[in-house]
């Protein structure tokens, strides 16, 4: 996708966008050699997010607020970091968020991303998580509404921030799973009823997959406006990329490496 884009833009083969593995004790020491090494930035990945924002001279707004950066920048001998989870969720919708009633599922890395973007959008955010307290931790956090039985018709907007359903409505048929379920048994953990969904809704899941993941097929059958994964990736890898190169992203050419297309 990266490098999809850096061609795009006239600067490869001079700029170049690699995987470095790297465990947890060696990350801070190789992240502070980068810039002499040419790097621009990197974007980081779990378990380094938090390390990634502990080490940074500068945080953006994102990062600081959700505790974690995705994105780190180099510049005259100091580190940058931001968040552009966040802002790759934002991006990825059909329209702004503002006054939106929205239900975030999920309270990990995430959904605190997604939670904290659309209350500062404008939305209305409702949290929820198979695990009570750690959704009323995040509601508290942010300020927004914890709920423990959402009712899937009075949102405009739900947003999946769990791995629930991330097989995939074209997955086989599993045992217990009766003929004619079109995946949607997978669902069940979530708070989430199928038949209620409508075309007024706009829906996300944040899971990325070759397939689409269940929530998606199943807001999609019921006329739902939505939203995928490898969507939100593609927004939020334009964002770095434009913190590093100082130019507008080209996201049709990053969405068709993204997709294979």
């Amino acid at each position: 996708m990266h490098t999809a884009a850096l061609a795009e833009l006239g600067l490869s083969p001079e700029w170049t966008y690699e995987a470095i593995e790297v465990a947890p004790g060696g990350f801070e020491g190789l992240i502070r050699t980068l810039e002499e090494q040419g790097f621009a930035g990197v974007n980081v990945t779990v378990p380094h997010k938090l390390a990634a924002l502990a080490l940074a001279d500068e945080a953006g707004p994102a990062a600081r607020a959700t505790g974690a950066a995705n994105t780190l920048s180099f510049r005259d001998g100091r580190i940058e970091a931001e968040n552009t989870d966040a802002v790759g969720i934002i991006a990825a919708l059909p329209r702004p968020p503002h006054g939106a009633r929205a239900l975030v599922l999920g309270a990990g890395g995430s959904a605190r991303a997604a939670t904290w973007a659309l209350r500062e959008a404008g939305a209305e955010v409702s949290v929820w998580n198979r695990t009570a307290q750690r959704a009323r931790a995040l509601a508290r956090e942010f300020a927004v509404i914890h709920t423990e039985a959402p009712a899937t018709a009075e949102y405009d907007l739900i947003l999946n921030a769990t791995t629930i359903g991330m097989a995939g409505s074209g997955s086989p048929r599993t045992e217990g799973q009766p003929p004619g379920d079109r995946g949607l048994s997978v669902l069940r953990p979530l708070p989430i009823d199928a038949d209620a969904l409508n075309m007024s809704q706009t829906v996300v899941d944040l899971a990325y997959s070759s397939e689409k993941t269940a929530l998606i097929a199943a807001a999609g059958l019921a006329g739902a406006t939505t939203v995928d994964g490898l969507e939100v990736l593609v927004r939020q890898g334009a964002a770095s990329l434009e913190l590093w190169t100082h130019r507008p992203a080209p996201i049709a050419a990053m969405r068709d490496a993204a997709r294979g297309t």
